[in-house]
């Protein structure tokens, strides 16, 4: 029996040993969140877990400039032959995992974790047109959706064609950004070409490129322009949400977690609700990686395991950030109340996220799509 305790003993100690006692740098894209989301919440839980393991975590800045900076460093190191870079985990914006996995800049460890089987979504797959399946683990899903007031639109528009019928009988009542101030009016746009591009939506997102798609986009950049029209162009992501808690518009697209932090911190109306239109609008996941020279590929690879594990998505990116979680949403509610479940998954379910939550274009697509609104609509 002595035995036996000591060999438990001996075994629990070994399952709480650290993988080593290391320190272990985090670089990141995004906001001043991003950074103190490790700082205050990731970082010390990972580093109670992993006694003597310091986590360190370094900003690149928010945008896509950020996750430029983040490509730059792993190049530069590459072309000098540097054998164990400066970084051990990296979170990027979903448009430069393509190019770091062509350019074997990155560890293929999704298969090495235990979260790696709870995301099933296809942007975890395919990022832009590239495989980058097994590559990478999503930090959080953010999606646009179109915000509303049920008092001034008590049946939403659940369609884009809905929503053209709505923007005639209801002038200036919808509100979007262009393509300029915010992304969640360059989802919208997007989405109206994968609505009444004339062309496969499939391609716009996966590619290949053929420049002659663009001849397909005169109808809809027409309609479009007309369609605009009849709307009212906001000053941006923060615009439009301005606008719809003054009554100056009744429903236009935003970002669905800008929008609950503004429900939450008082800035909108507590009755206003999302709705998801068909056939869809685009969303985009911040991505975790691991650099192919990480000095600890392991305690690297454990990290990211907590950090998209159920309990970790449902109080980090759900409660603190009203992000969807990274990996596939069935897996977190048990470790969310049951109202917080309620308030991020009642006006768009689960099914409806999966369903119609797109990608954006691919690179050269998207590209062309701004150059032909910029032409056919924005003069």
């Amino acid at each position: 029996m002595k035995a036996k305790l000591i060999a438990s003993t001996l075994a629990a100690g070994l399952f709480c040993t650290p993988l080593s006692a290391a320190e272990l740098t985090v670089i990141t894209a995004g906001d001043k969140n991003m950074v103190d989301y490790v700082n205050e919440y990731l970082g010390p839980l990972f580093e109670k877990e992993n006694p003597g393991t310091k986590v360190r975590v370094v900003g690149t800045g928010p945008g896509d400039a950020g996750s430029q900076k983040i490509l730059e460093r792993f190049e530069a190191q590459s072309k000098a032959g540097v054998a164990k870079w400066d970084a051990d985990v990296a979170v990027v914006h979903e448009k430069f995992v393509g190019p770091m996995v062509e350019q074997k800049f990155l560890e293929a460890y999704r298969s090495k974790i235990p979260t790696g089987s709870l995301v099933t979504r296809e942007n975890a797959k395919v990022a832009l047109g590239t495989n980058v399946d097994g590559y990478v683990m999503p930090m959080f899903n953010s999606q646009t959706a179109l915000a509303y007031n049920p008092a001034l639109v008590p049946n939403p528009p659940r369609s884009y064609d809905e929503i053209v019928e709505f923007a005639k009988k209801n002038p200036k009542q919808f509100g979007y950004n262009g393509i300029k101030g915010g992304a969640s009016g360059v989802s919208f746009v997007m989405g109206w070409i994968y609505a009444y591009g004339g062309g496969d939506p499939q391609k716009l997102m996966n590619g290949p490129f053929d420049p002659d798609e663009a001849k397909n986009w005169d109808k809809a950049f027409a309609s479009l322009k007309e369609f605009t029209r009849n709307a009212t162009l906001t000053p941006g992501n923060a615009g439009t949400l301005d606008m719809l808690s003054r009554g100056e518009i009744a429903i236009g697209p935003v970002w669905v977690d800008m929008f609950y932090s503004w429900k939450a911190n008082g800035q909108l109306p507590p009755e206003m609700k999302l709705v998801l239109p068909s056939p869809g609008m685009p969303g985009q996941p911040m991505h975790y990686v691991v650099p192919a020279k990480s000095a600890n590929k392991e305690l690297a690879e454990k990290f990211v395991a907590l950090a998209t594990s159920p309990k970790v998505q449902a109080e980090g990116i759900v409660k603190r950030f009203n992000w969807y979680p990274g990996i596939d949403a069935q897996h977190v509610q048990a470790s969310l109340d049951k109202e917080t479940w309620e308030k991020l998954f009642t006006d768009i379910s689960p099914e409806e996220l999966a369903k119609y939550g797109k990608p954006f274009p691919i690179a050269p697509y998207n590209n062309a799509i701004l150059e032909a609104y910029e032409r056919q609509v924005g003069n």
